[in-house]
């Protein structure tokens, strides 16, 4: 989209794939490599996901629709919705592949599973 200030405002959005056992993102230089799928399942507590509301959610939002409780997604699918700009692909490109001795989750598979969290937890926006 170019603004009448000329200046091209189009946000580059990019996506999710996962390749022989392997998630990646795109990124401006090709797929950026995330870690294994497995890894990634294990740290969402596996590959599906059932919609869940805590008494206390719908006190504080009593006009939220729920009719979607138990809803049992499957988590591959919402990795293949998930897409993200260019600043975060950066971030996660700036953190290394390797899990810490004291971790499961590589920090860069870290920052995705906590974008993957909050997307089954909320919804794709």
């Amino acid at each position: 989209m170019v603004a009448t200030d000329g200046v091209d405002r189009t946000v580059t959005r990019y996506e999710t794939h996962v390749e022989e056992g392997t998630v990646y993102v795109g990124a401006p230089d090709g797929p950026l490599e995330i870690g294994p799928l497995d890894v990634a399942l294990d740290a969402v507590g596996g590959p599906s996901w059932t919609i869940r509301y805590t008494d206390a959610e719908r006190e504080r939002h009593p006009t939220m629709d729920t009719s979607d409780e138990g809803l049992t997604v499957d988590v591959v699918d919402m990795m293949h919705s998930m897409t993200f700009g260019e600043r975060f692909v950066e971030t996660m490109a700036a953190h290394p592949t390797e899990a810490p001795e004291s971790d499961d989750l590589s920090p860069r598979m870290g920052l995705f599973v906590g974008k993957l969290l909050e997307n089954l937890e909320n919804g794709v926006e």
